[in-house]
């Protein structure tokens, strides 16, 4: 009954946001305005156009995040793909990749979105009948989707044009020809749309089934503590780099100086969304709320439940998830061959570098370079699996040292050679009995097809639901799922930043959130861990190791979600991580002594220019009072 109910619940909701809903309303025709709100049920479509432009976040080619970055990589044969030639630095002025200011390579018309929603909010009060606390609703809901848009915009683009209100048909070319608002005054209207959203958005829906994915309080407040985050962060906070960004008339669009006020504003945003999330019983997915077919012991359990934070439709853990994305290309895409006759069906492409497999805890719970105990030099050396190792590694088999003695997310987001996948399972296939993954040439889920392996060896097993199966060869069974778009542990690990950045010295306030997300992997808290395990026991007494510790926890809990992309920019430290060799193993090969081989794929090059997207050369050549960003 519930996979029925979520089958209706998907279908629902692809009507909802399809873009045939009513995306060819025009706001300079009359006529066409007053049809759409003449009525309740012409107006809520209006509304779900102004829906339809949300970013479509599962969907490879049209997030950036997904693989534009050096978390994921692609054979050759993709390299046709946005995020494959995001990643190559091969963005442009001429045609941008991943537009969203124009809606084109892959990207949605955001300043069409925002349109809309001002002719949603400037009309929808003349709808007969519709009643006052639907009308103020639906208008929150407007105004909310109006400051997402923008704010998407500014982690893109920076300073933006800010366009609250829509233009008349009538309007000077001079008022159409706007200019970029400084990036702070940005950020500012961001803000106090949200607080006006805020208000009349419900605490909880209530019609759940039929409306899931609509804005509510939990969604805005928690997006407004990322604003927060976002702003106080070294990319828009003091960022010195960018002190030339002008416009036309000499205005600064950047403040260079650093603010330590806007730190605290995002702690008390942060503590604010954290507060309401409690009282709507939004909390940490956890082992005990994985409830298996099969018997299993605690550990597999446990490494299901992990997997569950994102593929467990609509479980507690999510704030906000993306009902306009469907998570079946993702997950077929990200799924190996488990045995010969599934290379019809797995896409098994998507594959994970191995810098994101370095950068996983040990058992420990600390940085495998760090730990004292874990062997880090031998990460690259064979090892044979034992019998008591078959939850994580098959039996008896040959892989690297890495694969072994890793905390549990390791187990649970990634998939490699020799590895465990517990799930495409059927009554007759335990849960307890998982497959086991090989990868070396001329095996099952090694390069069967030119388009269809993993280019360094791995599989983001994070994304697949646990419950997918491949039952004839040939079809590819999936639980469509909302890709998270932000998520409790987004909210506790943002708390904690802030308040780092604002004490002199870390104290229990910073450890008690991200402690709370490291319990939940299986680990001690961060000064536990440290002292007994670190060759740097003193890294978490101090703010800067301490900020080291929470941007890595980031970095391991939300792999491959998207959220890695984002941070390394406002962090300003994209040019450290995606100015080295992409590497994976040497998949060409089947002895194991050879597939283990560290291969670069590609050596990627940042410069400071690619913090923010071009403005496309065609728009600045129709507004000239438009300035382009640095470098490009």
């Amino acid at each position: 009954m519930k996979k029925i109910n979520y089958i209706i619940l998907f279908v629902f909701t692809g009507m909802l946001f399809s873009c045939d809903s009513y995306l060819n309303v025009v706001p300079d025709n009359v006529a066409t305005i007053d049809n759409a709100f003449y009525d309740k049920f012409n107006a809520e479509k209006y509304l779900f156009t102004c829906y339809s432009y949300l970013p479509t976040f599962a969907e490879i080619d049209q997030n950036p995040a997904l693989s534009g970055g050096d978390d994921i990589w692609y054979s050759e044969f993709h390299k046709w793909r946005n995020g494959v030639q995001l990643a190559k630095g091969y963005q442009n002025i001429t045609d941008p990749l991943f537009d969203y200011w124009r809606g084109k390579r892959g990207g949605k018309p955001l300043y069409t979105g925002i349109r809309d929603c001002n002719t949603f909010i400037e009309k929808v009060a003349t709808v007969r009948d519709l009643n006052d606390y639907e009308k103020k609703q639906w208008i929150a809901e407007a105004v909310f989707l109006k400051a997402y848009y923008h704010y998407y915009l500014i982690r893109m683009y920076g300073p933006i044009p800010i366009m609250d209100v829509s233009l008349p048909v009538s309007a000077e070319t001079s008022a159409i020809k706007v200019t970029r608002e400084p990036v702070d005054s940005c950020f500012a209207y961001v803000v106090r749309s949200i607080d006006k959203a805020i208000v009349d958005l419900p605490a909880v829906l209530a019609n759940p089934l039929t409306n899931l994915g609509r804005i509510t309080k939990p969604i805005a407040l928690a997006i407004k503590a990322e604003v927060f985050i976002t702003a106080a962060s070294p990319l828009f906070n003091g960022n010195q780099i960018q002190s030339t960004l002008r416009n036309k008339d000499g205005k600064s669009l950047f403040t260079e100086t650093f603010d330590p006020q806007k730190w605290e504003k995002a702690a008390l945003a942060c503590r604010e969304a954290i507060f309401l999330a409690d009282s709507v019983s939004i909390r940490l997915y956890q082992k005990s709320d994985f409830i298996p077919k099969y018997t299993m012991d605690p550990t597999t359990r446990q490494i299901a439940a992990l997997r569950g934070v994102v593929t467990e439709p609509w479980n507690k853990e999510t704030i906000w998830g993306a009902t306009n994305s469907n998570t079946y290309d993702i997950q077929c895409t990200s799924s190996p061959s488990w045995y010969v006759y599934f290379r019809d069906a797995a896409g098994q492409s998507h594959s994970p570098t191995l810098k994101i497999a370095e950068e996983f805890y040990s058992n420990n719970g600390v940085p495998i370079n760090e730990d004292k105990k874990w062997k880090d030099e031998n990460r690259f050396n064979l090892r044979n699996a034992t019998p008591e190792e078959w939850i994580f590694v098959e039996p008896g088999q040959k892989t690297v040292g890495l694969n072994f003695d890793r905390e549990l997310r390791y187990y649970a987001d990634l998939s490699f050679d020799r590895g465990a996948w517990f799930g495409n399972g059927s009554p007759s296939i335990p849960a307890e009995k998982p497959w086991y993954i090989h990868n070396r040439r001329n095996e099952y889920s090694s390069i069967q097809e030119i388009e269809r392996f993993s280019v360094t060896g791995m599989f983001p097993k994070k994304l697949v639901n646990i419950e997918n199966e491949v039952r004839d060869g040939q079809s590819y069974q999936s639980t469509i799922y909302a890709f998270p778009v932000i998520r409790l542990a987004d909210l506790y690990l943002y708390y904690a930043e802030a308040l780092n950045e604002i004490k002199g010295t870390p104290d229990v306030q910073v450890y008690e959130y991200i402690d709370k997300v490291r319990d939940r992997a299986g680990l001690k808290g961060v000064v536990e861990s440290w002292s007994q395990y670190s060759n740097i026991p003193d890294k978490p007494n101090t703010k800067s190791g301490m900020r080291d510790i929470i941007q890595r926890e980031r970095l391991i809990e939300f792999a491959f979600e998207g959220q890695r992309f984002w941070d390394l920019r406002r962090w300003m430290l994209s040019k450290k991580y995606l100015n080295n060799p992409v590497q994976g193993w040497n998949v060409q090969k089947n002895d194991a002594l050879e597939y283990y081989r560290v291969t670069n794929l590609f050596s990627q090059t940042f410069s400071e220019r690619d913090y923010f997207w071009p403005i496309a050369e065609n728009e600045i050549v129709k507004n000239p009072n438009l300035v382009q960003n640095i470098g490009w």
